[in-house]
């Protein structure tokens, strides 16, 4: 899933949030990132399922207990809490993944509830970043759904994911994102490319200055 393997293009996205306030992204990122490799390395749906119990667990504990000695808990602790985002509202991100193993046909109900869960991920961000009337939770749908589509392999599942992206990103598109919010309004824009029928290859020329127009201007 995105954000295991080296990605500059997400490095640039990244520096448009603000300096002050970008480890708190960084640390969203790098949850949804364990989850995404603990799926890929499980091979035994009982096993993936507690896994992800453990850090369910884990994340409502964040508000009342300190960390443990895990690097991502830690810098949520650090970065996001800090906040006012308790740790237990991150706890739907893991539901979301666990929608991948509990189902084992991925029909149009199961990417919904995938992406509200995992979509949930860009409404903390917007949190910390201190996102003005940003369409936050479309967004983060869209670019989860559009993830989803590209690691797909089923020819019919990869087209109901690219469906149900569309719109979504589509809206988000449209919207003015706010100076602050502006990362996650480039992520949404970078899944909206990756959904083309024939897609730029990441780092393009064209990829990158859409990018860099809506650092600039929010559109």
């Amino acid at each position: 899933m995105t954000g295991i393997v080296e990605d500059p293009e997400r490095d640039l996205i990244l520096t448009y949030a603000p300096v002050a306030r970008r480890a708190g992204l960084l640390a969203l990122l790098a949850l949804d990132d364990a989850l995404a490799r603990l799926l890929r390395t499980t091979r035994e749906p009982a096993l993936g399922q507690m896994r992800l119990a453990w850090w369910r667990e884990a994340l409502e504990k964040l508000d009342h207990a300190p960390a443990p000695a895990e690097p991502v808990l830690k810098a949520l602790q650090a970065e996001v809490l800090r906040h006012g985002i308790p740790g237990a509202s991150l706890v739907p991100i893991v539901h979301g993944w666990e929608v991948l193993i509990e189902e084992e046909t991925l029909d149009a109900d199961a990417m919904r509830r995938f992406g509200e869960g995992r979509g949930q991920l860009f409404v903390a961000a917007g949190m910390v970043l201190g996102s003005k009337g940003d369409p936050l939770a479309a967004a983060g749908q869209g670019w989860a759904l559009a993830d989803l589509a590209h690691n797909l392999q089923a020819g019919e599942e990869r087209a109901i994911a690219r469906n149900l992206a569309r719109p979504l990103l589509d809206a988000a598109g449209r919207a003015h994102w706010s100076r602050p919010a502006r990362a996650l309004g480039a992520l949404a824009h970078r899944a909206r490319l990756d959904l083309a029928d024939a897609p730029k290859p990441a780092g393009a020329p064209a990829r990158v200055g859409r990018l860099l127009w809506h650092r600039l201007t929010g559109r």
